[in-house]
């Protein structure tokens, strides 16, 4: 096997803009591109490999035909007939509707079987004074917060943040966000489109009307009182030649930066897939059979059977990958981190 690239499936947005032409020269359709998916096996768009001897097939054809060697030992069943990971960058020129997503058992419950949504947001870029809402606060309970959608107050009842380029945010299904215009973001989520909007900014759709809500929905799967979330700060672990930092470890996924100066090396060991994410610089990939270079704004699958590889160069990536967390927590401690150390990992 070897390293999957994609062709992107570019979604046209409201609030979407052109930075993925300024930022990484991508050369994008016309209009407004607020989303890039960049992995994914949803009905509502399927990656197609865009190299190597599997080129032309969609990733869930793909993985019929290769489910071991694409996925890896260590995979559940399901992930055979549902990919687990939706990989995308989105562009906010504008801001985003105050959204919340469902949970695996209200999705499964109310959306035909659709998976919950879990999702974590790297700041890839922002303008000066960018801001996004990250939660309810919370002294807001169910009735004071669907009053204030009615009264036309619902954004004092919001949690607004300043972010910036290389802040890192956790989304667990039930958190109220929006992104605000002027930032650039890599998210990685659970393999889900459902999403509940609970406010547009008083703004009309591309027909000139209001865009739906879906406010009953929102307030059955919003996690009220929940204490406000901080930004992730990770665990840095130094090796020689890179640092990595492992940013969110939860049931849907593991996300960590690796900021590599030199070498990296690792091993897929057949047991799982990996995806990297280039943020910054570039790398040349050398595995067995061969080599290609992983530049900023692209996205690669490296399939379990993969094997040894090495990434050279001067880069920042993200790694996505899903493992045991009471296996990843056993393997920090054996390592001599301590449990406040391990408890900046978002999720574990």
């Amino acid at each position: 096997m070897y390293p999957l690239k994609f062709e992107p499936i570019y979604k046209e947005k409201i609030w979407g803009g052109r930075a993925l032409e300024e930022k990484f020269s991508r050369k994008l359709p016309a209009g407004s591109i607020g989303e890039s998916w960049e992995i994914a096996a949803h009905e509502n768009g399927t990656s197609v490999i865009s190299n190597g001897n599997l080129a032309g097939k969609g990733l869930m054809e793909a993985i019929k035909e290769e489910r071991e060697k694409i996925l890896g030992v260590e995979a559940k069943e399901d992930y055979y007939e549902k990919f687990p990971l939706l990989i995308k960058i989105l562009d906010a020129n504008d801001k985003l509707s105050v959204q919340v997503h469902p949970d695996d058992e209200y999705a499964h419950q109310y959306e035909n079987g659709e998976l919950g949504k879990t999702e974590m947001w790297y700041v890839i870029d922002a303008q000066e004074d960018a801001k996004l809402v990250y939660g309810v606060k919370p002294e807001v309970d169910k009735d004071e917060f669907a009053a204030s959608i009615k009264e036309g107050r619902l954004e004092e009842n919001l949690i607004e943040i300043n972010v910036e380029a290389g802040d890192v945010l956790y989304m667990p299904s039930g958190t109220v966000h929006a992104i605000e215009e002027g930032i650039l973001i890599a998210e990685i989520q659970q393999n889900s489109d459902t999403t509940y909007r609970v406010y547009d900014w008083n703004r009309m759709g591309q027909d000139g009307k209001p865009r739906e809500l879906h406010i009953e929905s929102a307030l059955d799967v919003i996690e009220f009182g929940a204490e406000p979330e901080d930004k992730v700060v990770g665990l840095e672990i130094k090796e020689d030649g890179y640092v990595r930092t492992i940013l969110v470890a939860c049931p849907y996924f593991t996300t960590e930066t690796l900021d590599i100066t030199e070498k990296y090396s690792a091993d897929t060991n057949h047991e799982r897939f990996y995806v990297l994410m280039g943020l910054e610089g570039k790398a040349k990939l050398s595995y067995e059979g061969g080599e290609m270079d992983l530049k900023a704004g692209e996205t690669l699958l490296l399939p379990a059977a993969l094997g040894e590889y090495e990434l050279i160069g001067e880069c920042k990536l993200i790694k996505s990958y899903i493992r045991d967390l009471a296996e990843l927590k056993a393997e920090l401690e054996e390592l001599g981190y301590s449990q406040e150390e391990i408890k900046q990992i978002k999720g574990l």
